[in-house]
């Protein structure tokens, strides 16, 4: 095969074989073919689109492209979550707990923010001490005592996937549908998941803006999943506003912690009940007519009860965590510098835009632009109104934690933009807006 034949048949929109995209992929893989002929590709990819089976194919040369985890000696059916990633979103922080307490051992590997989507990582190196790198054996090990681990993914899964994610990131190529969906499930499959929930975020802090939009990536990342033989749940749920309150890495483990504890906002509660009621489900290969309300029972006591707190304890300790900071959060780390702005008139909330808000916090320091940009754990923006709520004139509705004034200054501008407020109500937005599932 040659590397310029499989560009131009899929520059000229021809379907290309198994053969040819496992053969393309391994020798991009091995530095056989070089980036530009890999970019050319990419662009055609991007310009003519992937068939499902094409799809497909490509999802599982990235995944056999380096190790595959086998978590069947210790999980003998392992479920997983992903999202593709919002504002606030420190979902796994609690639904992990829930789920390990409910009795369902759960083995994650997560990433780290770039852009305006914070990181898993990132939040969890807000604990001192916490570690996020592990070997495969302390990997396993940790799941078999404990059953939970949370850590990041190693360099040797899914290979292919960081190459080509490099690559797109410079080619004007990541907004891809099938290069999402490959991206996303080559690392799902080569961490050894036997079921995986999605939660695929829609709105204004998400990639994907509309519905649709959100639907067909789901949709494709379904049936990569199914055609793998995984059991598959995709929830759209919204990201046009912050999820709960806190946006910034140690902020938002606060507010995780706070939730574990019965506390915390409502929305964040609702949508990690409901991801660990589906991760429940599929974990305990429940397929009764109440399966899912009656795993939503099960999380909603554990929750009230503290065993997910408890559950985040053990976490952090068996990690190498100082388990004083899950007891008191005040000891994470915490700006120095805070600054309130008022709602500038009384009336409705009509708009809380998430955009705006995650701007507003990578100017203060708490995401990274570049990979290699570092991070400040402390600083980024609570948020202390909801679409639909009714505020006064002068009432918080955004709290600055800044450790820069001029920092601050440019966080200031970005928020000063983030809030519409109108005379007439204004309905509160929805948690999720459609659920597509491949496990039945």
């Amino acid at each position: 095969m040659r590397a310029t034949d499989i560009i131009a048949r899929k520059r000229d929109g021809e379907e290309l074989s198994t053969e040819e995209i496992r053969w393309f992929v391994a020798g991009y893989t091995a530095d056989t073919i070089p980036d530009y002929q890999a970019a050319a590709w990419l662009m055609a990819v991007y310009l003519r689109g992937m068939s499902r089976r094409e799809t497909f194919d490509l999802t599982v040369a990235m995944a056999e492209s380096g190790d595959q985890l086998d978590l069947s000696p210790v999980i003998p059916y392992a479920v997983d979550k992903h999202s593709t990633g919002g504002v606030g979103d420190k979902v796994t922080l609690v639904v992990l707990p829930l789920v390990a307490a409910a009795g369902v051992p759960v083995a994650k590997m997560s990433g780290r923010g770039l852009g305006f989507s914070g990181g898993t990582l990132d939040k969890l190196e807000s604990i001192p001490g916490y570690r996020v790198q592990l070997s495969d054996e302390e990997f396993l090990r940790q799941v078999r005592e404990h059953g939970i681990v949370l850590g990041g993914q190693t360099k040797s899964l899914a290979p292919a996937d960081g190459k080509f994610y490099a690559l797109r990131d410079v080619t004007a190529t990541v907004s891809s549908l099938p290069l999402i969906a490959s991206s996303i499930m080559s690392k799902k499959l080569a961490a050894g998941a036997n079921a995986i929930v999605l939660d695929v975020k829609v709105g204004a802090g998400a990639f994907m803006r509309e519905v649709e939009d959100a639907r067909a990536l789901a949709q494709i990342m379904v049936d990569i999943g199914v055609s793998a033989g995984r059991q598959m749940v995709a929830l759209l749920s919204d990201m046009d506003q912050p999820l709960g309150e806190a946006v910034g890495n140690a902020l938002e483990v606060r507010e995780a912690i706070e939730t574990l504890r019965g506390g915390g906002p409502a929305d964040l509660r609702e949508h990690c009940l409901t991801i660990a009621a589906h991760m429940l489900r599929l974990g305990r290969r429940d397929t009764a007519p109440d399966a899912l309300d009656r795993a939503l029972n099960n999380v909603s006591v554990l929750l009230a009860s503290g065993a997910g707190f408890g559950k985040l304890r053990e976490l952090a300790e068996a990690q190498g965590g100082d388990v004083r900071v899950i007891d008191d959060p005040d000891l994470l780390p915490q700006a120095q510098l805070h600054e309130v702005i008022p709602a500038p008139r009384g009336g409705w909330v009509a708009r809380v835009d998430a955009l705006r808000v995650a701007q507003a916090t990578l100017e203060l320091g708490a995401g990274r632009e570049k990979k290699e940009d570092p991070i400040d754990p402390a600083v980024g923006v609570v948020v202390h109104c909801k679409v639909g709520d009714r505020v006064e004139a002068g009432a918080p509705v955004f709290t600055i934690h800044a450790n820069e004034e001029a920092r601050l200054v440019r966080a200031r501008a970005q928020l000063d933009q983030a809030l519409d407020v109108v005379d007439d109500s204004i309905p509160p937005r929805p948690a999720f807006y459609a659920t597509i599932d491949g496990s039945e």
